[in-house]
């Protein structure tokens, strides 16, 4: 069954949200149609390069801010071959340096979280204040060479926005506001900082990161690994908008896809809509395609009695999926009541390998009580469930990464519904081989 995309004009009128996330289109880039090599995927080599000139290059997520509230309080977090100690000062604010000991390279914290006063090795008993600065060496009289001259672990830029910290592993990277725009004025009106930790999970997943990556960035996969979800979203009348560096694209849900008939009774997932925007489906008397605008009055008339603020969301923010791609490797499904974000991590050593992040946000109501953080799950991909949607995802995904191998294959056949695969590759290549700079044959 063949069905053609429709939407290609204004969504919501930008006069109701003067000061919201911008809905309208984006004027789609020329990227042209050639084949994205299959190496990219499974080289070795560009996976060395691509560590040199764009993970070593970029703004990183690093972790939620109120995990580091108090002075002391630190996250450890691990990309590629690196461990960053991400730490609260006594001032309050952040800072970020390598995990390691300047004495013979222990690593000071394991991946994860904490508090401490001080940073002590347990190997020999080095000792570094919270900003990474030495403290104590224990006998320094038997170094003829005295300490490191230096004095300090080598400190990285690190920042916050959103209510999370970022980091980066360049000294003389692009402030932080620079290299997000224009996510703020896209996401902030979400509040991030009123959605609580609900799920923390790493999976290792056998493909390289970017097909992961590639995984989230297009809807054209609904019908083939996750049919049930067309009684539940929109996957042909999307639009998707690139910018500099980032992209997203804006899917309704309460609805079902054009690429199956209208049902006479409310599916089960819209009906779980309903029931968590506050409605009884049972006295529901509208016709099925109404139920989107109708789920959507009903969150504007009640939300400030639910203790939920949504002034500056517009009305289809109330019901659908904003789905944004901040390069290289954070996914987030923003939506009015919680928010699913995906952080991609490359294998230090193997390109055939990622890590996978989940992180699960969910707003509290002004007055109720945050709830307890949730404990990290960390395994193997296939040891346990993430849930149907992610599990489908997980079990084709390896398959997709033993393809690329095959010498049949030459690399993805990008068409218009793909536009953000396309763009996130072309982002690469500007970091790669410099704007414009990438050359025929070229990984």
């Amino acid at each position: 069954m063949d069905v053609k995309r429709h939407v290609d004009v204004i969504r919501v009128n930008p006069q109701d949200w003067p000061n919201g996330t911008p809905a309208w289109k984006a004027e789609d880039p020329e990227l042209g149609n050639e084949i994205i090599p299959a190496e990219r995927y499974t080289s070795e080599a560009f996976m060395k390069t691509e560590w040199d000139r764009v993970w070593t290059k970029v703004w990183l997520l690093g972790g939620r801010s109120d995990d580091i509230k108090e002075p002391g309080d630190y996250i450890c977090t691990e990309i590629g071959k690196e461990s960053v100690l991400i730490v609260r000062q006594a001032d309050l604010s952040v800072l970020a340096f390598y995990n390691v000991c300047l004495h013979r390279g222990n690593k000071l914290r394991p991946e994860g979280r904490g508090n401490v006063e001080n940073f002590r090795c347990m190997y020999h008993h080095w000792t570094y204040g919270l900003d990474g600065a030495i403290e104590r060496i224990p006998d320094l009289d038997s170094f003829p060479q005295g300490g490191p001259p230096e004095g300090r672990i080598p400190s990285l830029p690190c920042g916050e926005w959103g209510s999370f910290v970022w980091f980066s592993l360049d000294p003389d990277v692009e402030p932080l506001e620079q290299y997000l725009a224009p996510m703020q004025q896209h996401l902030d009106p979400y509040h991030f900082e009123r959605m609580a930790w609900k799920r923390e999970i790493v999976v290792e997943w056998d493909c390289n990161w970017k097909a992961s990556v590639d995984a989230f960035n297009e809807s054209y996969h609904v019908q083939g690994i996750h049919p049930q979800l067309q009684w539940y979203l929109d996957d042909i009348n999307i639009q998707i908008d690139c910018y500099d560096r980032h992209n997203r694209y804006l899917i309704p849900f309460a609805t079902v896809s054009p690429r199956v008939a209208l049902p006479s009774a409310i599916p089960p997932a819209i009906y779980d809509i309903m029931v968590k925007a506050g409605m009884d489906p049972a006295e529901y008397e509208g016709r099925v395609s109404d139920i989107r605008t109708d789920v959507q009055k009903f969150m504007r008339e009640n939300g400030p009695k639910q203790g939920k603020d949504y002034s500056e969301l517009n009305d289809d923010q109330l019901t659908d999926d904003y789905h944004y791609m901040i390069f290289p490797n954070v996914a987030l499904n923003a939506h009015a009541d919680d928010l699913m974000l995906f952080r991609q991590r490359p294998h230090p050593t193997d390109p055939n390998k990622m890590f996978y992040d989940i992180w699960m946000f969910e707003r509290v109501p002004e007055g109720e009580e945050w709830p307890e953080r949730p404990r990290l799950q960390r395994f193997r991909h296939g040891e346990r469930s993430i849930g149907q949607v992610l599990d489908q995802d997980a079990f084709n995904l390896p398959l997709v990464q033993k393809g690329m191998h095959s010498k049949a294959f030459k690399g993805l056949w990008i068409g218009d519904q793909e536009l953000r695969i396309r763009h996130f590759h072309k982002v690469i290549d500007d970091y790669v081989y410099g704007p414009g700079g990438k050359t025929k044959g070229d990984l």
